[in-house]
């Protein structure tokens, strides 16, 4: 459902040593989060923005049950695997891999490397949560060997619920990763200035 359609940026993939992948959220494109690194410091990155079929990841909300999000889920979840492999084979490691979304992207990016658990790069978390109506740990394998996690989220957020990134934060330090949380009263359903600047500071400056 979610075929190889990706938009890069920033420095060539020929050349790069290290790539930021980047997921929209629902409604958006693989345009609109490119423009972000605008914002962020990876000028030495090769960016890569994968497109969703009908600019949405799955169809539900990320707390429905999983089922009423398949097959869209899980195509979207092997094509995030399928692109791992990809720079992989071109002899770049896991740790020189940065995994950065919003909104629905946030929790297929927080999704996936908890079901692919390994020393990241960095990964950013712009409002999102573990997917599924009950957090299922069965799903999730690997460890993260301190790979530095940034989530943020506004309290209340009319789509993510405080609750369920509080719950995702302590899974992720479970599975060994290093994370930092921050929850913005009142805050819309946006990422703030702050929030980039935190990103900048714990995630893209190490």
């Amino acid at each position: 459902m979610h075929p190889d359609r990706i938009v890069s940026g920033g420095q060539p993939l020929t050349t790069a040593t290290k790539v930021l992948l980047m997921l929209h959220g629902r409604g958006g494109s693989a345009q609109d989060i490119l423009s972000l690194a605008q914002q962020l410091d990876v000028d030495d990155f090769a960016l890569l923005a994968p497109q969703a079929t009908g600019h949405s990841w799955y169809p539900y909300s990320f707390l429905a049950p999983q089922a009423q999000n398949e097959p869209a889920l899980s195509s979207a979840l092997t094509m995030l695997g399928d692109l791992l492999q990809k720079l992989e084979a071109q002899g770049l490691s896991r740790k020189s891999i940065y995994l950065l979304g919003f909104s629905q992207g946030a929790c297929l990016t927080l999704e996936f490397a908890a079901q692919n658990a390994d020393r990241y790069g960095g990964i950013v978390a712009f409002t999102g949560g573990l997917i599924g109506d009950q957090l299922d740990t069965k799903k999730y394998h690997g460890y993260f060997a301190g790979t530095p996690v940034f989530i943020g989220t506004g309290n209340p957020d009319l789509h993510v619920p405080v609750e369920r990134v509080q719950a995702s934060t302590t899974l992720l330090k479970s599975m060994g990763a290093s994370v930092t949380e921050k929850i913005y009263p009142n805050r819309g359903h946006t990422i703030s200035q702050d929030e980039i600047d935190i990103a900048n500071t714990l995630i893209f400056k190490t």
